[in-house]
């Protein structure tokens, strides 16, 4: 299996769009290693759009001007600190920003992209001819990335137009998007972590994710996709449903110069095992209560060592909402004696029964570990 747990790493497209190139590429790889990302799990280094030139080269994609030593080259400096590296294409006759894409040539970029040392390919959806079904298409690039020998994982990008979660892993694919894409803003991470993942846990698990799309931590409303920025009190909270959602975790923001809240968040140890563990299952949404327009949800994951994480959300503007999760909602015996651990404050809450009860402030969350004693 290429992914057995959720693929962690970076994309160019949330901080750069079509200002990536060479040297941010060389430096974002360093800074993997520099600020302890690499060593934390994140591995894939990716570019998205706008690595390509204007046209082919005797029928293959070939980078634009910003890549001079080319992507052979690049990748092998990547994999020189360590790290996999990924690229873009898509399933039309252009990319989304309007560069050569793999409509009818996929077999030949397959292939350029298994000679160059891709370890990871996202598969967009833009410029579909008009009356092609798009899931067929990325079936086609499935096959051409197998027939090459060369492991690569699959990213399909369909923006869950087509319910990609039905039909994604029978392609081959390794993660699928299952919204469009996310902004810099509080109210996208809204919409598409706590809305659009509800229902979709039963199609996940080790080598095929779902996929809400990549992280926004740290951007603070500067970069290619920012519209206002979040807190970082709203960065804790997206991080900690993103890895109860067992998601692929890629970073967005410039690795190169994180603030020291968001190398804190990314590099959350204890999240990031929960987003990691083997058994591979996806959190679900276990209870919620509303306030007005908003509600303060409980989603839960359970975990191979027979603990269950769980995250209390206040997603209320109102400070210090008390959330509760019960035992009976996350399947232990309501008698059970649980050793219940903070993960954010790093500590010990103590050994309760029946439920647990937080009051996290606004937009934020209390991420837990309720471990029934005599587990672990």
């Amino acid at each position: 299996m290429l992914a057995p747990t959720p693929p962690m790493g970076w994309n160019s497209w949330n901080t750069f769009g079509g200002k990536i190139n060479e040297q941010v590429v060389k430096e974002t790889a360093d800074a993997f290693v520099e600020q302890g990302l690499k060593e934390a799990g994140y591995e894939y280094v990716v570019i998205d759009d706008h690595w390509e030139a204007n046209e082919r080269v005797d029928g293959r994609l070939v980078p634009n001007e910003k890549f001079p030593g080319g992507i052979k080259a690049l990748a092998d400096y990547v994999h020189g600190k360590g790290l996999k590296f990924g690229i873009y294409s898509c399933a039309g006759t252009h990319t989304c920003g309007g560069r050569p894409a793999s409509y009818g040539y996929e077999e030949i970029d397959a292939q350029t992209f298994a000679d160059w040392g891709v370890d990871f390919l996202k598969y967009d959806r833009c410029y579909v001819p008009s009356g092609v079904v798009a899931p067929p298409l990325y079936w086609r690039m499935g096959q051409a990335l197998r027939a090459t020998g060369r492991p690569i994982l699959y990213s399909v990008c369909e923006w869950g137009k087509d319910k990609p979660w039905e039909w994604a892993p029978r392609a081959g694919a390794h993660m699928w998007r299952t919204t469009g894409d996310i902004n810099d803003s509080w109210e996208s991470v809204f919409k598409i972590g706590f809305e659009r993942q509800v229902g979709l846990h039963s199609y996940a698990g080790p080598d095929h994710w779902n996929d809400p799309d990549m992280l926004v931590v740290g951007m603070h409303g500067k970069g290619n996709v920012a519209k206002g920025g979040c807190t970082d009190v709203e960065y804790r909270s997206h991080f900690s449903l993103w890895c109860l959602l067992a998601s692929p975790l890629m970073i967005g923001c410039d690795v190169r110069a994180m603030s020291e809240p968001a190398r804190e968040i990314l590099l959350n140890t204890e999240a990031i095992a929960v987003n990691q563990d083997p058994l591979g299952r996806q959190g679900y949404r276990v209870g919620e209560f509303m306030h007005g327009s908003r509600p303060t949800p409980v989603w839960a994951k359970p975990l191979e060592d027979g603990s269950v994480a769980v995250g209390l959300f206040n997603l209320t503007d109102l400070d210090k909402r008390r959330v509760s999760v019960a035992w009976e909602a996350i399947s232990i015996d309501p008698k059970r004696p649980c050793t219940v651990r903070d993960l954010w404050a790093h500590e010990e809450l103590g050994v309760h029964t029946v439920e647990f009860t937080a009051q996290p402030p606004s937009h934020g969350v209390a991420l837990l570990r309720i471990t029934p004693q005599g587990a672990g």
